[in-house]
């Protein structure tokens, strides 16, 4: 049995718009997460541990002006795309649009005012509560009146998060939350105790921005082009180097710190391999139904959640922007490393890359992803 409770969080400033922010407490025997209506923000989320005492396991704000400065997406569903677009530039039957670009020389979760930063229209369900906005042709340069709806339901110890869109014009769009998680409790000082594990044979190999590099191939394809390459050679005398080149551009996790398919320790794991951390993009099986995309664990606590998912894609993020500037609840700093967040989405830039899992939603269709988080005690 869930409970849900309203309440008034604030009031938006009057050079955002004003208007009142709510909030809706979902609670079960297991699970309490509270979710604002600016930004369908979940700004907390409480978790028993093996001892039964609840943390809090979101970083977030204590009151609203924290979401109202800049942040970096603390909780908030982002869009209309979330991750990156390269350059903020795309095209939809011959049009070219251009973005703001907000990440260097991309466009980033939705520009300059995205989904995060707006108030969203509230129901409350027996369950939980279902979010509603109509993002207007032109906003943020996207085309088309985009109807979005965004419903939270809390069951047990499964928190379900449902993503449905409706559009006038061809327009791109990839929806995600942005949840940055600390399994010991929000404000500890690093996730580096924690256990990782994410179900995908291949990642995106990414450039100095964060674009991808255009040269996935799943292992299967791997070896596939590896044979192929090679009987090319027999029958054309093709150089044998050219199986070697096939090979470097592959990027199958095998034999690299990317590979997450069995749990990792991740501090011990980023030293083994030199890496400050993550922020790619694993690429999942792309089948339209409900199947395991990542597990986090931390020993310590007990504490643990699964992420399963629709999406093709789960960004794997570690906090590496965090820096200490930031003071969350309670007035503590979150420094580098203190979070980290597992969001199934799109694979970054699909929108100009055809062979990528499309990114384009066209009138009388509907853009409809489910992304379930389940915590557990082990």
């Amino acid at each position: 049995m869930t409970e849900v409770k309203r309440e008034v969080f604030g009031q938006m400033p009057q050079e955002e718009g004003g208007g009142m922010v709510e909030k809706f407490i979902l609670k079960s025997d297991s699970v309490k997460v509270e979710i604002l209506s600016l930004g369908c923000i979940i700004a907390a989320l409480e978790m028993k541990g093996r001892d039964g005492e609840c943390s809090d396991v979101v970083l977030g704000f204590d009151t609203l002006e924290g979401y109202t400065r800049k942040h970096p997406f603390f909780g908030a569903v982002v869009g209309r795309v979330a991750n990156r677009i390269a350059k903020g530039r795309f095209a939809v039957d011959g049009k070219e649009y251009q973005l703001f670009l907000n990440n260097g020389p991309n466009s980033l979760h939705g520009g300059a005012r995205g989904f995060d930063k707006v108030l969203w229209s509230p129901q409350v369900l027996p369950n939980g509560v279902c979010f509603f906005r109509l993002s207007p042709d032109g906003e943020e340069g996207y085309p088309g009146d985009l109807k979005v709806w965004v419903t939270y339901t809390l069951s047990g110890r499964e928190l379900a998060i449902n993503y449905r869109a409706q559009t006038s014009k061809t327009t791109p769009i990839n929806l995600t939350n942005h949840a940055y998680f600390n399994l010991a409790g929000q404000g500890s000082q690093d996730i580096y105790d924690h256990e990782i594990s994410i179900e995908a044979d291949s990642y995106l190999p990414v450039d100095n921005t964060k674009i991808p590099t255009d040269r996935i191939r799943s292992h299967r394809s791997v070896l596939f082009i590896r044979w192929r390459l090679m009987f090319l050679k027999i029958c054309r005398a093709e150089p044998v180097q050219s199986c070697s080149r096939a090979g470097r551009e592959v990027a199958a996790v095998q034999g690299t710190g990317f590979d997450l398919r069995q749990p990792v320790k991740l501090g011990k794991h980023l030293q083994k391999f030199h890496l400050d951390g993550f922020d790619h993009n694993f690429c999942l099986p792309q089948v339209q139904a409900r199947r395991l995309a990542a597990r986090a664990r931390h020993p310590p606590t007990g504490r643990a959640m699964e992420v399963h998912t629709t999406q093709p894609g789960i960004q794997f993020y570690t906090g590496n922007n965090l820096d200490g500037s930031l003071k969350g609840k309670g007035a503590i700093a979150y420094p580098k490393h203190s979070a980290f967040c597992l969001e199934t989405q799109n694979w970054p830039d699909a929108i100009n890359k055809p062979h990528f899992p499309n990114a384009l939603l066209r009138p009388g269709e509907e853009y409809n992803h489910s992304t379930w988080l389940v915590f557990n005690t082990a």
